[in-house]
């Protein structure tokens, strides 16, 4: 009896034994994953070390930085539209009734045919864009724009307020392509002059105009090139090259810097298209305003020139016949014997390579160089002759083809 009583005793300690040896298990384990650093004993007599701080949290994903854009130019944009009008010409134009007026062929062999089919007056319309650069009425364009005959032309300005003005034509420069317009409004917001001297390459500039008659169109862009020469557009070149989008009808408008500075008259594109290509031009603002200031006190430019000579670029072959060492330069291909310039010893085949210490890099330089000139004045001119260079004192004159 005693041993049946035994041993059912038995297994029941054992069991009891085994809970509480597991049960004891359990609570380590449990405190092992509840402790992450363990505080360590400090022994008496010692400093206790600094308690190790706890980790960081993890900090919040920063919300990605807002896109930025390009320079904003709303203020300045804002005002200078303001300054920029349109500007419409129109001319009466003689033509021909003749069929084939238009037929170079025909023309070259039988010339003009208006005493046989007679001619007819029309009226030509020419479209673009101006600047005010006064508040009491200037407005500065190119020639193109207003045509070409001063006499049977009609100026007419639209103003960003939409009014109408006539406007008289006060000069043109043809070697520039500026023209000058006044209109008899005052109290006008114009638009400032800037330095155009001080144009980087890269800088932010905005064109306005009115591009196929959208007036008050503005453009952005940066200043790719400056002191464009060779283009074509006028006898004068030293134009300021752009990517701002100038198209038909943006000729005679403003280029402006990020102050609100104008620092152009747009003029001119070269394209294949008739459209935007990405090569814009414009009249530097320094000359521009030489042009305008000499049109309101003389009615024209005062500009010089060396009487009697013809100039042309160095080619590669004659320059080696010259003994010079680059194309640089511009030859005198002709020139008149009763002139200045023949009195001062330049002679036909002469190489200009500098005036006054100034690199001639071609003819368009020279002209550039010799316009700025007063005339009346002397300037020294390095030739190339036979392979050796001299200076020469040649005197200035009066450019016939402007009224003084």
């Amino acid at each position: 009896m005693v041993r049946r009583l035994f041993f059912p005793l038995l297994v029941l300690l054992a069991g009891f034994t085994a809970g509480l040896v597991v049960t004891g298990r359990m609570n380590h384990v449990t405190e092992s994953f509840g402790r992450t650093v363990a505080e360590p004993q400090s022994t008496p007599g010692t400093a206790r070390p600094a308690t190790a701080a706890p980790a960081p949290a993890t900090p919040p994903a920063a919300s990605p930085a807002p896109i930025i854009g390009g320079p904003d130019f709303t203020r300045v944009a804002g005002a200078a539209v303001k300054g920029v009008a349109n500007i419409s010409s129109t001319q009466v134009v003689r033509t021909s009734n003749s069929p084939f007026a238009n037929d170079p062929f025909f023309r070259y062999f039988f010339g003009d045919q208006d005493d046989m089919f007679g001619t007819q007056n029309r009226r030509s319309l020419s479209l673009g864009s101006g600047v005010i650069v006064s508040a009491d009425g200037y407005v500065v364009t190119n020639n193109h724009v207003v045509g070409e005959n001063n006499r049977s032309r009609e100026v007419t300005v639209a103003l960003a307020d939409k009014r109408e003005v006539k406007g008289s034509i006060v000069g043109t420069d043809p070697a520039t392509d500026i023209a000058l317009v006044k209109i008899d409004v005052r109290g006008l917001a114009f638009v400032p002059w800037g330095d155009s001297s001080k144009l980087q390459i890269g800088e932010w500039v905005l064109a306005i105009g009115s591009p196929f008659q959208l007036s008050q169109t503005v453009t952005a862009g940066i200043i790719s090139a400056t002191g464009r020469a060779n283009v074509g557009f006028a006898d004068y070149e030293d134009f300021i090259q752009t990517d701002a989008a100038i198209n038909p009808g943006n000729s005679g408008g403003a280029l402006i810097n990020s102050r609100g500075e104008l620092i152009g008259i747009n003029t001119g594109i070269f394209s294949q298209s008739g459209g935007y290509q990405g090569i814009g031009f414009a009249v530097p603002s320094n000359l521009a305003r030489h042009v305008v200031d000499d049109l309101m006190k003389y009615g024209a430019v005062r500009r010089g020139t060396i009487g009697g000579i013809t100039v042309d670029r160095l080619s590669p072959q004659y320059a080696e016949e010259v003994g010079a060492t680059s194309t640089n330069g511009a030859v005198v291909v002709r020139m008149l014997r009763n002139t200045e310039a023949y009195a001062a010893g330049l002679r036909p085949g002469d190489v200009i390579v500098a005036l006054n210490g100034k690199p001639v890099d071609d003819p368009s330089t020279l002209y550039r160089l010799v316009a700025d000139a007063q005339a009346g004045s002397t300037v020294t001119l390095r030739v190339l002759r036979n392979g050796r260079s001299q200076d020469l004192r040649v005197p200035i004159v009066a450019d016939p083809r402007v009224r003084q």
